[in-house]
């Protein structure tokens, strides 16, 4: 089908991320998996350094491909690089805003869309396009916000990460300092 992207700051990942990451694999045929780490993210604040974040990811998708994304946006992405029939992969919740994204419709005409959709989500009219293909995830309960908010109340965090994830994170001692100390990465 292409090649599969799915970005994103990953602050930290989740087990919602690599839900997505195996289902899309599974179901949509993909030549190619590249997980790119948003270095500077456009549309959000981070709380980890770029480079931690990439450790992190690593450890949550072992054995596939990861590596830095140095634009802020995606559509600057798609026109930097050249890839082979890009399938670009998010989940329902990041497509409901996909009109607040920079030219969405230059995403459309450089890449495909990949949409996790979810067991209680409902998708908005306008993901009714032939660069649009939907996929099944199973509904997993995890945010990176909720994660963080955890790490920094001493409360643990096996149950939405990955195990190599919550041990890189306390090794690299991120997050337990709360939200208010955390600067830009």
């Amino acid at each position: 089908m292409g090649v599969g992207l799915f970005g994103g700051a990953f602050d930290p990942p989740h087990n919602g991320h690599v839900a997505l990451v195996e289902a899309a694999e599974r179901q949509l045929r993909l030549d190619r998996l590249l997980i790119l780490v948003s270095e500077h993210p456009g549309h959000r604040r981070v709380y980890a350094p770029a480079e931690a974040r990439l450790r992190l990811v690593e450890a949550a998708f072992p054995g596939r491909e990861v590596e830095l994304d140095p634009f802020e946006r995606t559509v600057d992405l798609l026109r930097a690089r050249s890839f082979d029939d890009p399938v670009f992969l998010v989940g329902a919740d990041q497509f409901a805003s996909f009109g607040s994204w920079k030219e969405p419709d230059a995403v459309l005409e450089l890449a495909r869309l990949a949409v996790a959709t979810r067991p209680g989500y409902e998708l908005p009219s306008n993901c009714r396009s032939e660069r649009i293909t939907l996929f099944d995830i199973p509904q997993v309960d995890a945010s990176s916000t909720e994660i963080r908010r955890r790490v920094g109340a001493g409360e643990p965090i096996d149950d939405l990460v990955p195990e190599a994830v919550s041990m890189l994170i306390g090794e690299l001692d991120l997050y337990r300092r709360g939200l208010s100390s955390a600067g830009r990465g």
